[in-house]
């Protein structure tokens, strides 16, 4: 229970194809076993900013202030 997300394509189905880095079982993010500690591969923190032309991850961020 410690996967939280995979790389997966558009409609969220877990494929090679959509695996851009060949990570084993599609995984792109894990959290420790209490579940308050995650680190993730793709780096939404890049994508979070008008300035470096990309608002992709924004979303994420936005989400877990809203759940906070």
């Amino acid at each position: 229970h410690q996967v939280i997300f995979r790389y997966c394509d558009e409609s969220g189905q877990v494929t090679k194809d959509s695996n851009p880095n060949g990570s084993l079982n599609n995984i792109a993010g894990v959290c420790n076993k209490n579940g308050n500690v995650f680190g993730m591969m793709p780096h939404p923190e890049r994508a979070a900013d008008a300035e470096l032309s990309n608002l992709d991850g924004k979303a994420m961020f936005e989400s877990i202030l809203a759940h906070c």
